[in-house]
């Protein structure tokens, strides 16, 4: 939806879960010398504010990625992941966040490519503005990322990542996620797919998950839950990927950091992570 505003949200406990596995699965196309696209369905602004403007209003960012900033015990890949974020603030005080596109460009080679997706008009021009250092590496499109998709897939080396992020504001996000993702496994069956989604008390959230098992292919999938679901059933109480064709010992790498992570980012008891694979 237009009105959605990822700003709000940069930083926060789902962006660290989010972004940590998305370093490590970049990490793991890199291992190969042939090229690969990174493709963003809804690749939001690029580049947020974490001291003025959006972010402030709720300051989601203090419960996400400044619990991590100042820690000198974190494992490897959460390390990986925070000094990621610090190259965005090089005088070491927290005041910037990336979003996916820039993250992905960091850890990507000059031969790769990234392939961007977002409707928003604001958001849109931010976005270009923060790829144009690197615009030809780089294409932006202002598009709905489900009906773009259909158009980049296969990519030409046959080598991806297809980030899957909507907002989840529009109830029919999670039928054209699974209608996008059955398209683009016929398109590109070995591509990885990786579909961030809310834990939310929402009947579609749990279709969608229940869709995505059923389908004829690898995945793995992945909640961390950070507080108990509230009593008036409204609100986030965590968040998840759902990763096709997941790379080897992707679950494994994710069993060595998740326990401290959840730990990290408990607001209550009840916090908790799960690893399900098919």
């Amino acid at each position: 939806m237009l009105s959605y505003r990822h700003a709000f949200h940069a930083g926060n406990n789902a962006d660290v879960l989010k972004h940590s596995v998305l370093i490590a699965l970049l990490r793991h196309f890199n291992q190969k010398e042939t090229p690969y696209a990174y493709i963003d369905t809804h690749a939001g602004a690029g580049l947020y504010s974490l001291t003025e403007g959006y972010a402030t209003k709720n300051g989601e960012f203090l419960n996400g990625i400044a619990r991590l900033w100042e820690r000198d015990d974190l494992p490897a890949p959460l390390a990986d992941y925070r000094d990621m974020i610090r190259a965005f603030n090089p005088d070491g005080a927290l005041r910037f966040y990336p979003g996916s596109p820039l993250i992905a460009q960091r850890v990507m080679r000059t031969s790769d490519r990234l392939r961007l997706f977002e409707l928003h008009p604001t958001d849109f021009q931010l976005l270009t503005e923060h790829c144009r250092p690197m615009k030809r590496q780089a294409q932006v499109q202002k598009t709905d990322g489900f009906v773009g998709l259909r158009a980049v897939l296969p990519p030409p080396s046959r080598r991806g990542l297809i980030l899957i992020d909507p907002s989840y504001e529009n109830r029919d996000d999670c039928r054209q996620i699974v209608a996008a993702v059955r398209e683009g496994l016929k398109r590109f069956a070995t591509g990885v797919f990786a579909i961030w989604y809310p834990c939310l008390q929402r009947r579609d959230i749990d279709e969608l998950r229940r869709k995505l098992r059923a389908l004829p292919i690898k995945w793995l999938d992945v909640t961390l839950n950070t507080r108990r679901p509230a009593a008036d059933g409204f609100g986030m109480h965590g968040s998840g990927l759902f990763i096709i064709n997941p790379p080897w010992q992707l679950d494994s790498l994710l069993q060595q950091y998740l326990p401290f992570l959840t730990k990290l980012l408990a607001d209550d008891d009840s916090a908790h992570f799960a690893l399900e694979q098919e």
